[in-house]
């Protein structure tokens, strides 16, 4: 058994939208760029992944510039491609397309030496949804903090 590593999770994912389905992909990186990673360096608050020509892209996910590299380093917020099977990325784009659907990245982890990201499909949040889930969260606390008193 490999041992999984997780480096960031999208939180925001989960406030503004319903998970679905989830898939995990590999990714596509350079030599700086895995340094970052596993020192930690990422953000996947922004990022969504976009189909483009037959193949996924992840965007607008940020890995810091790893010091130790020349000045040539990588740009931060580059496009970066995932690494799926062809059915798989068939079966993810078609069901974006029709069904109003996006997919977005949930967590970005190292399983054994390799970087992986777990991509969902998920569909947007109204606003009232967020309110509710809000306020169950509270009640949740409320409730925990009552019976910790006793």
């Amino acid at each position: 058994m490999t041992n999984i590593k997780v480096i960031a999770t999208n939180r925001k994912a989960y406030h503004n939208y319903h998970i679905g389905e989830s898939v995990e992909a590999g990714i596509a990186l350079t030599g700086s760029e895995i340094k970052s990673v596993r020192a930690g360096r990422v953000s996947l608050g922004d990022a969504y992944v976009e189909p483009r020509n037959g193949e996924l892209w992840l965007v607008n996910a940020h890995i810091a510039r790893y010091e130790a590299a020349s000045h040539t380093s990588h740009e931060p917020t580059r496009p970066r491609k995932l690494l799926l099977h062809r059915k798989e990325i068939d079966s993810l784009s078609s069901r974006v397309a029709e069904k109003g659907l996006t997919l977005v990245p949930i967590r970005m982890y190292l399983k054994g030496h390799l970087a992986k990201v777990e991509i969902a499909l998920a569909r947007g949040k109204k606003l009232f949804d967020k309110r509710e889930a809000i306020t169950r969260r509270e009640v949740e606390r409320e409730l925990a903090r009552t019976w910790k008193k006793r």
